[in-house]
């Protein structure tokens, strides 16, 4: 392995040779849930006089993954961030330009639905939620699109106010695993009314991850604190993002009860709050030992990530020890993800 990257780097070395393509900081792009994580390894790594600070920038899951294999040479992103996990697609596309890829998780997130404090605090069912978010539900046997407009059209029990809750784009992990978690797997997968009407259409409970699109869910961009900015603008408005968001402005928004769980460290931590997720990153083999602190900075996030470090400060779920240790060793061996590691 080590002589592979070896040869791949000097490969890659005669192609950054140019001044026009030399660089010398990595560079980062993708979610913005690991944003903030990776935004505290990479200042700490800067405070090191050997390296630059590396550059670490949003966009989303999907900006990380497809940046990461969209070449090599450094017009390219060296590191892809991502709050939902490689596809096998995504890595044929990778196969497709030569890039190989070696994919580290970091650590646990939650996916909070939030809103003001100053609202009362709501608590749904993930089936309920998934009811009320996905584009299509089960009505008379046949799949339609939403009717939907108030929380207590879903069910009685719930608040009458308008469904109207801003969350990520398509390009965003987060929603992604959302649509997984919450619209496919507890309402379609789980609810007897939605399964007959998929079996009947000769449908699958994946195509329950399409969001409303007639203003129930209304797309706030990549930028979570911009959804945090908008609940405390509008009480009645809930928000979709990552528990670190919430974590971090807990003085001003809540956390709703999701089948009778709160979303709380520990919660999510020990698995009973059950719209949670990994973190990865994925590091470009072909850029290591060319561009200057790819390996530092990978190294740099073994010192934070236990229960006691920053990052855990910050609203990341730490992994347990064993994983944690595993992922070290990854950093170091730099095993090349194939298609069947993602099945």
């Amino acid at each position: 392995m080590i002589l592979r990257v070896a040869t791949a780097a000097a490969t890659v070395a005669a192609l950054m040779s140019t001044p026009a393509m030399a660089r010398d900081n990595v560079s980062i792009a993708g979610s913005s849930t690991v944003l903030p994580f990776a935004t505290i390894v990479a200042e700490r790594l800067g405070r090191n006089p050997a390296f630059n600070t590396p550059v670490v920038e949003s966009g989303g899951s999907s900006v990380g993954k497809k940046g990461v294999c969209d070449g090599i040479g450094t017009e390219f992103i060296d590191i892809g961030n991502a709050s939902s996990r490689m596809k096998t697609k995504e890595l044929e596309y990778c196969d497709t330009n030569g890039v190989k890829l070696t994919e580290i998780k970091v650590g646990y997130d939650g996916i909070v639905v939030a809103n003001s404090k100053s609202a009362p605090q709501l608590k749904v069912s993930l089936s309920d939620l998934g009811k009320a978010l996905t584009a299509k539900v089960a009505i008379d046997g046949k799949m339609v699109d939403n009717p939907y407009k108030t929380w207590n059209d879903v069910n009685p029990a719930l608040p009458n106010i308008a469904i109207r809750v801003y969350g990520p784009p398509t390009t965003s992990g987060t929603r992604a695993s959302f649509a997984e978690i919450v619209n496919e797997k507890a309402y379609c997968g789980k609810d007897a009314d939605a399964k007959a009407a998929l079996k009947a259409a000769g449908l699958k409970s994946k195509q329950c991850r399409a969001m409303r699109t007639d203003g129930a869910y209304i797309e706030a961009g990549e930028q979570d604190n911009l959804i945090v900015q908008k609940l405390q603008e509008d009480k009645d408005a809930f928000g979709i993002f990552g528990f670190s968001y919430l974590d971090q402005n807990s003085d001003s928004i809540q956390g709703s009860e999701l089948s009778g769980v709160a979303p709380t460290f520990e919660a999510i931590a020990d698995g009973s709050y059950k719209a949670s997720r990994a973190l990865y990153f994925y590091v470009k083999h072909q850029h290591i030992g060319v561009v200057p602190g790819i390996e530092e900075y990978m190294a740099e996030w073994t010192k934070y990530w236990d229960e006691d470090g920053i990052l855990a400060d910050a609203g990341m779920i730490p992994m347990p020890t064993t994983e944690r240790e595993e992922m070290a060793a990854r950093m170091k061996s730099l095993p090349v993800l194939k298609a069947s590691d993602l099945k």
